[in-house]
């Protein structure tokens, strides 16, 4: 649970031994498969607390892995938290946690990609039925998705590719009406966005992202606010043989301690690219929540206390794909590859994802942009450059 120190004091101290205690500032990386015990006794009482951070064997856990749980329930405004080896298997943990054969999830059309591959293959042969539902649907419209069967209503706001900002408090609201679980992807919103107040069950992360910080590491988090909760998904993942490396643990620990100066600095550097391409003739729309008039910004505005640094651009009709294709090769200054959250800034052409539900037309071709630790003066020069690709070989 949160405490009343800002979070750049938080992010500073938690999960360290503190700074009165002699020794290294970081803690250290423990490796290990097999934990000893003196006696059976112990064995039989480490077994018993099993939920717990306990050494019990090496895929359980270590003093390694246990900070890295603390900071992020903290940071999520969580009881416990979980680590897990992908930001995937974040979101696929907890939907094995409360979904079986006969079950049905709702999942937001704007999902993650691979979530979608997910309930489309795996959830399908286990038996579980998916309904996708439009990310900007109301309380009135998911009401009557729900059937006596539905487990799990999942929510990813905003989407990481067009960036649909969901009522979440109507519709966990709704979920809690038909006794289902709400299960969130918080990772744009990740301490900008408190899911636990506003009626969330399970809060998953891709610590690669911010966390991380470095485009190094490959780590998830679930991180939950009761102990019921608490058991369905530790037991889920140990069930799974589910583990993340401490080595990357070690990294993400480290990660954390510069993540608000960097996310702060990211959000007003990218609100400033976001705003000069809004200018740009070139562009229809930007697909950014924290600006006045952007699609979700009420909902932003009311729930969210800042933005992180992901956000789209819609060109306007008239240019090609191939066109929009030309701008990401000719950047300089932005990689063009999948994730964010990383120091270095990163463009994608997109806004071809699946969408079965009707939702995702934007009337443009799209491009996701991440904007990182330079200067946001060189990536407005970058973009301009780049940008006169659009009118190559014009009449």
């Amino acid at each position: 649970m949160t405490d009343s120190k800002n979070l750049f004091t938080r992010l500073s101290h938690n999960g360290r031994a503190g700074t009165h205690v002699y020794g290294f500032v970081n803690p250290p990386v423990h490796r290990g498969s097999t934990v000893l015990v003196e006696n059976m006794a112990q064995r039989r009482t480490n077994q018993a607390r099993r939920l717990e951070q306990v050494l019990t064997y090496g895929v359980a856990g270590t003093p390694t892995h246990w900070p890295l749980e603390n900071v992020i329930a903290d940071i999520e405004g969580g009881t416990r938290c979980q680590i897990v080896s992908s930001g995937l298997a974040a979101c696929t943990v907890p939907l094995l946690a409360y979904l079986g054969a006969g079950d049905h999830v709702l999942i937001p059309d704007s999902v993650y990609g691979p979530v979608r591959g997910f309930c489309d293959n795996f959830l399908s042969r286990m038996g579980v039925t998916t309904t996708y539902y439009d990310p900007c649907i109301d309380a009135a419209g998911i009401a009557l998705l729900f059937r006596p069967s539905t487990k799990v209503l999942y929510l990813e706001s905003p989407g990481s590719h067009t960036f649909e900002v969901q009522d979440v408090p109507a519709l966990s609201a709704v979920a809690k009406t038909h006794g289902a679980k709400v299960l969130m992807d918080n990772t744009w919103g990740i301490h900008h966005f408190q899911p636990f107040t506003h009626g969330v069950d399970v809060s998953i992360q891709a610590l690669t992202k911010y966390v991380g910080g470095h485009s190094d590491v490959l780590l998830g988090s679930i991180t939950v606010n009761s102990d019921p909760d608490w058991e369905r998904v530790r037991s889920t993942s140990g069930q799974l043989g589910m583990y993340a490396s401490p080595d990357d643990c070690w990294l993400a620990l480290r990660g954390v301690r510069t993540m608000a100066v960097r996310m702060e600095r990211q959000e007003k550097s990218a609100i400033e690219v976001a705003q000069w391409l809004a200018g740009r003739p070139e562009v229809k729309e930007i697909l950014h929540p924290a600006l006045p008039g952007a699609r979700g910004h009420d909902i932003w505005k009311r729930d969210f206390t800042g933005a992180c640094s992901l956000f789209g651009v819609v060109f306007q009709p008239g240019f090609a794909p191939e066109k929009i294709e030309a701008v990401a090769e000719a950047l300089q200054l932005f990689g063009m590859g999948a994730s964010w959250g990383g120091f270095e800034s990163l463009a994608l052409p997109s806004g071809t994802m699946p969408r079965t539900a009707g939702s995702g037309d934007f009337g443009g071709p799209m491009m996701r942009l991440h904007v990182g630790l330079e200067h946001p003066a060189d990536l407005i020069a970058d973009l301009d450059q780049a940008m006169k690709r659009l009118h190559a070989n014009e009449p």
